[in-house]
């Protein structure tokens, strides 16, 4: 079932709802939380889509927040709240309530969103791109529990890790984290298999993507060991090596399906380690409503303790980059010699 209301307001969406339910034969709700997604029209498909895929594992009412406050002056003074509402089938275990806020009401969309939330029921909200710097002092996230942001989205991944460290709160998370749950699974119960002692860590993967990131700061914070970070091809992360005095561990997935994971001693076993999609990821996350402790260790971790290069070229150094190591070689070329070389092209000069 979908209604459409246009100038409406949050009464008479709330009102709409009750209808809808009595129409579908259920005058209960029967969810078990509200999924506030912040959003714009071109990513509102692929979220709305997640999160109804999600909602099959978590029946929720799902609210879309589209501002659009205007381009020009007349247009921004227009406050106008469209919803589209969405029950049945077409929102997949709950409720779907999209709500495009025109004008200055796009600046007020807690004062919509407030009234429509589910009564004793925990708030989670998402944002699938377009984060706040602080996601706990947006008027939004301030009525979460869970806020849930995606670093990969960030014109600088790497570099949105360290705003979220500066501005985490309790509740906070981010899919970069959620992406790497198979790889730390994998990792733990290789370990459980073996009594050795880690001395050092490699970990493979795009140079864009955080989740490489999480995953080395991670390895650091719980093995106490320096960790080496190779930048390749991808897909996403394509390997983990563990050293140990007996041989390495290696967790390799080269074609982002299946990995495989390798032992000093034992035979190689093919392991399930495919990517998975964000309604994966969503399902994860709501799946537990309290702060990630373990998350928020990692990515307070700052990413210069992890030693980066590029497969097949020369390791960089401790806390560089390879691009920094490009550019102080490229500048210790240009230096003058030193005074002994210039010296020795004096005499050779006035023998000549």
């Amino acid at each position: 079932m979908k209604i459409d209301l246009t100038n409406t307001t949050s009464s008479k969406i709330n009102a709409a709802l009750m209808d809808a339910r009595r129409a579908s034969g259920s005058t209960a709700a029967g969810m078990v939380l509200t999924l506030v997604i912040v959003t714009d029209e071109g990513s509102a498909y692929d979220a709305l889509k997640a999160a109804n895929d999600a909602s099959r594992e978590h029946p929720s009412r799902t609210l879309a927040v589209i501002k659009r406050a205007g381009r020009s002056p007349r247009a921004r003074a227009e406050t106008r709240l469209d919803a589209e509402i969405l029950v049945g089938s077409d929102a997949g275990s709950g409720e779907t309530v999209i709500l495009r806020m025109h004008g200055e009401l796009a600046s007020h969309a807690q004062s919509v969103v407030l009234p429509l939330l589910l009564p004793d029921a925990p708030v989670v909200v998402w944002w699938p791109d377009n984060a706040p710097l602080n996601p706990a002092q947006d008027p939004l996230g301030a009525l979460a529990q869970r806020r849930i942001t995606d670093a990969v989205t960030a014109e600088s991944p790497v570099g949105q890790l360290a705003q979220r460290a500066s501005g985490y709160t309790p509740g906070d998370t981010d899919l970069a984290w959620t992406r790497i749950t198979g790889w730390r699974s994998m990792l733990a119960a290789a370990l459980d298999q073996r009594d050795v002692k880690i001395t050092a860590a490699v970990v493979e993967g795009e140079s864009y993507n955080p989740s490489v990131e999480l995953l080395g700061l991670w390895l650091h914070n719980r093995l106490r060991v320096p960790v080496e970070r190779v930048v390749t091809g991808g897909p996403g992360i394509t390997a983990v090596t563990l050293r140990t005095k007996d041989g390495d561990i290696v967790l390799d997935r080269p074609d982002g399906l299946l990995g495989t994971l390798s032992m000093p001693g034992a035979p190689d076993r093919m392991v399930a380690l495919k990517r998975r999609d964000t309604a994966e990821l969503i399902a994860e996350e709501l799946r537990r409503l309290d702060p990630d402790d373990i998350y928020a260790t990692a990515v307070r971790t700052p990413v210069d303790r992890l030693r980066e290069r590029i497969a097949g070229v020369e390791h960089a150094g401790p806390g560089g980059t390879v691009e920094q190591a490009h550019l102080e070689e490229h500048a210790a070329g240009e230096q003058e010699p030193p005074a002994a070389t210039k010296k020795a092209a004096a005499r050779k000069k006035s023998a000549q």
